[in-house]
Parts: C-alpha cells; sequence; structure tokens
C-alpha cells in the first residue's frame, strides 16, 4: 500500500483542504505515513496571504528533494494557494517537484498522480470550478469524529481588497448548496460532533445556489440607534442558513462560522445572534484599520463610523459577546496618526484577541501600484504596540472572569494533563477532572487567569478531581497546575 505525508501551511480553510486532500488520497488506497521518510508521496498543501510563501515552499521543498535523490520513486507535490497563484512556474523553478494543483483540484489528485507514477511528466492543473463549483464532502468514519470541526459554504472572494491576494488564489466567490451544508451538518452532528465553524472567505455573503433560504430574517425589535446600516448590496441569506441549521440539527451544541465581511453584518444578521441559542457569543470581524483614510486606500467598503455601528448593535443585542479582529500595520500610507486612530478603536472596542500582521506586497494586488512608504523598522514598532495592547486587553479580560462560573465545552485532554475547552465566549479553559469528559458541555467556576487561558474547576461534584477542593460561589480557589496556555489553532482567513 502508497503512503502519504501531508504538510499544510496557513489557515482554517487550507487545514480544511487537508482533510478534503486526505479523503482523496485514502478513498484512491493510499495510507497515511508515520513521517516523509516513510512515505511514497509528500504533498505540500500552501498558503500565499503572508510574504515570503514561496521562498518557504522552496526551502522545504529543496529539502525534501534530498529525500527524492536517495529514492527517485518519491512524488513531491504542491497544492494549495500557491501552486494557484505560481502554477507552471513552479515546475520550472522547482524542478524536484511532479504535481501542483489548485484549491478546486482535490478530486483530480489520483488521476495526476498516476500520470507522474506511470512515467508521464510534472502534472500542473489550477482551473478554478467556476462553472460547475464542487465542495467535496467529508469522508465520516466512525469513531473519528472531532468535538469542534468544519464545513465549508462557500469559497472565493469578490471583495477586492487592494492588499489581498485571495480573489487571485481562490477565485470568484462560489456558494454550496444549501441542501448539502444541512446534509453535512446533520452528518457530523450525528456521528459525534458538537461544534460545527462555517467557513468561507467572505463567510457571511453567503448565496444559496438552490434559492431555498430567505435573503433576510426580520428586522424590528432593534431601535433605530442600534439598528447597523443594511443597505440591499449588503444583505446576504447567510443569516437565513444559520437559522436553517439551527432547526434542522438541534443536537447541535455550538455553532461559530469564519470569516465574515463587516458589511454583511446587518440587521438579519444580528437578529439570528439575538434568537439562535446555539450561535456562540464571540465574532471575529476583521476591521483592518482604525483610519477611514487607509479603509479607503485598502478598498474595504465601509467606514470606521459603519463598522463601530454594526458590531455595537450585535453586542447590544447579545449580552456578553466578544469581539476578536485582524489588523494590518504599516499599510502604504498610513501615517502615525492613522496608526493611533486604530490603536484608539482596538481599546475602544475591546477586542479580546487581536490577529495583527505586518503589511507585505502580495503577487498580482492593486496595492503594488502604491508607495510602500512605511519602513520595515517602523513597521515592526507599531505591530509590538499593537500586539502590547490587545495583550493588555485580553489580560484584563480574562482577570474579570476568576470567580464566574461558565460552560466549556471539552475539547479533549490538555497539553500537561487534565481537559480542555471553550467557553461560548471562545476562552480557552483548562481545568482536571476525576473522568474523561471529552465533547461534553461542562460548568466550571474559573478560579484562576493565566496568560492567554483561563483555569477552572467543575462545578459538579461528581468531576471534581481527588484532591482538589469543590467550588464554592464566588470565593478564591485554590489552583491545580495549569496547563500551558495555549494560541489560536490556526491563522483566520483574511477579509
Amino acid at each position: 500500500m502508497k503512503r502519504y505525508h501531508l504538510i499544510t501551511f496557513g489557515c482554517q480553510m487550507n487545514q480544511h483542504d487537508s482533510d478534503r486532500i486526505r479523503d482523496v488520497l485514502e478513498e484512491a488506497g493510499y495510507a497515511p505515513a508515520l513521517g516523509p521518510d516513510t512515505a511514497d508521496l509528500i504533498l505540500l498543501n500552501t498558503c500565499s496571504v503572508r510574504e515570503k510563501a514561496e521562498q518557504k515552499l522552496r526551502s522545504e521543498v529543496g529539502r525534501l528533494g534530498m529525500l527524492k535523490r536517495e529514492r527517485p520513486s518519491l512524488v513531491l507535490a504542491v497544492a494549495g494557494c500557491v501552486a494557484q497563484q505560481e502554477g507552471e512556474r513552479l515546475v520550472q523553478r522547482m524542478p524536484q517537484l511532479d504535481v501542483v494543483i489548485g484549491p478546486d483540484q482535490a478530486a483530480a489528485l489520483p488521476r495526476l498522480l498516476a500520470e507522474v507514477e506511470n512515467g508521464g511528466l510534472p502534472q500542473v492543473q489550477t482551473r478554478f470550478d467556476v462553472e460547475e463549483p464542487r465542495f467535496l464532502p467529508a469522508t465520516l468514519r466512525p469513531g473519528h469524529a472531532r468535538v469542534s470541526d468544519f464545513v465549508t459554504i462557500m469559497k472565493g472572494c469578490d471583495e477586492r481588497c487592494t492588499f489581498c491576494v485571495v480573489p487571485t488564489t481562490r477565485g470568484p466567490e462560489r456558494y454550496r448548496p444549501s441542501d448539502e451544508v444541512l446534509d453535512e451538518v446533520a452528518r457530523r452532528v450525528a456521528a459525534g460532533t458538537r461544534e460545527i465553524t462555517l467557513l468561507g472567505q467572505t463567510v457571511d455573503s453567503y448565496q444559496d445556489p438552490l434559492g431555498k433560504i430567505p435573503s433576510s430574517g426580520p428586522r424590528d425589535e432593534l431601535s433605530s440607534a442600534g439598528r447597523p446600516s443594511s443597505p440591499r448590496r449588503d444583505e446576504s441569506e447567510f443569516p437565513g442558513l444559520l437559522r436553517a441549521i439551527a432547526e434542522r440539527v438541534p443536537e447541535l451544541a455550538r455553532l461559530r462560522y469564519t470569516s465574515p465581511h463587516p458589511r454583511h453584518l446587518t440587521s438579519s444578521l444580528v437578529l439570528a445572534h439575538r434568537d439562535l441559542p446555539v450561535l456562540a457569543r464571540h465574532v471575529h470581524m476583521p476591521v483592518q484599520s482604525g483610519s477611514d483614510r487607509v479603509l479607503r486606500r485598502m478598498l474595504r467598503r465601509y467606514s470606521v463610523a459603519e463598522y463601530r455601528e454594526r458590531v455595537g448593535a450585535l453586542c447590544a443585542a447579545v449580552p456578553g459577546m466578544t469581539l476578536s479582529t485582524d489588523v494590518i500595520v504599516g499599510f502604504p500610507g498610513e501615517t502615525r496618526d492613522d496608526f493611533a486612530r486604530t490603536l484608539e478603536l482596538v481599546q475602544e472596542l475591546g477586542f479580546i484577541g487581536v490577529y495583527g500582521f505586518k503589511y507585505s506586497p502580495r503577487p498580482f494586488t492593486p496595492a503594488l501600484k502604491l508607495e510602500d512608504d512605511v519602513d520595515e523598522a517602523e513597521k515592526t514598532a507599531r505591530l509590538a504596540q499593537l500586539f502590547e495592547v490587545s495583550e493588555r486587553l485580553q489580560s484584563e479580560h480574562l482577570a474579570r472572569l476568576v470567580g464566574a462560573t461558565e460552560q466549556v465545552l471539552v475539547e479533549g485532554p490538555g497539553g500537561r494533563g487534565g481537559y480542555t475547552g471553550r467557553t461560548a465566549r471562545n476562552e480557552i479553559v483548562h481545568f482536571s477532572a476525576s473522568r474523561d469528559p471529552t465533547g461534553e458541555l461542562v460548568e466550571v467556576t474559573i478560579a484562576r487567569a493565566l496568560k492567554h487561558s483561563l483555569q477552572a474547576i467543575p462545578t459538579s461534584p461528581e468531576l471534581v478531581a481527588s484532591g482538589l477542593p469543590a467550588p464554592r460561589g464566588r470565593e478564591p480557589l485554590e489552583p491545580a497546575r495549569a496547563a500551558a496556555p495555549s494560541r489560536p489553532r490556526a491563522l483566520p482567513l483574511v477579509q
């Protein structure tokens, strides 16, 4: 039996694509290898959102090329966004490569591998499936369900932000039929998944190709002061899809999504959050800059005031809602005053998580025509300031939770013993327990704030581990040894 080794770079979409690539390979008769040294096929699933993506790939291919010299039959393949971006040029620059496929071509992989294994030339296939979009369904194996898993509902992007290469590497927006989405969510939950995260480059722009999802929900009961601006062009069928999932799969414990675009945060979506208990009380809503001048240069299609109004309406409608965001520092033309406005907005809105990035020129993006006039040292200094503010906001938020009672969806064993899960607001919580509660919603009392997470004790005496005191209201608790603080598991999709 042939064996494969898969290396994944990048965001949740790439992680999800790698899962589908595994399904395709295993259905074609491949089995996972213990590592690259025992693999017949090594595939790198790449990301090109950040700078030096191709250099990172070149370095990895160079290292793997030494294995190929020792074992000429070893097949090296590249998938994902760098593959889509560079196409035939990758084979010309890296003759070690045998197969190059774009994000839409996973299903073609067995055929392309067969061509190479039968002595054919390197295979390159990077067409977008625009005319007949295809979303590979997950292969669900008994006993292998994840507590938290992803379901793709759309791919591609029509926003054309000036800094972003995604429209080039992922193509225009294509939407998955609602029947397929609902069926996959139902099958995953039936197999044991408790939490679903809906995926898409602009996930909240969703439109149902089948026409079965209503374009908007109810609009009453939001005061005019709390109603986000929602011109018809900003409406989508995403709120209706959320309602359909909640109705079709009532056993689902939690529903999340990433990454949305702020202009689709309309009244309909705010009301869906208000009405659906299954929706997590946390949203990752990219802002990118707190300066209107920079947002216009980025072609973000909203102002700071509009962003503030829309997230304000969401937080007013859902008590306890938390927000995280993306910020780019050092975009061409960003002055120190522009950056100061970004810091002010981050502090004002109290983001509990900030994914900050230094601007880097990306191929085929309109921003290449702008003068990159912020030097690297200044970008580094601004990023450090941003992280200083965001770390303080997160620490203050976590400290306020000490003594509170929270529900945690347990994802599994922690890194240093005990168990780890997340609250509905996305805080990471570590605790010890007398038995394995993986997959359960467990009530805990927060005992201590760590740097990026929380330590807790279960409120149920049945779950309290030996040697730990049972929690008593909001009194200070004697903490157990904490597991290592956890960082987010993958970068968000860029929007």
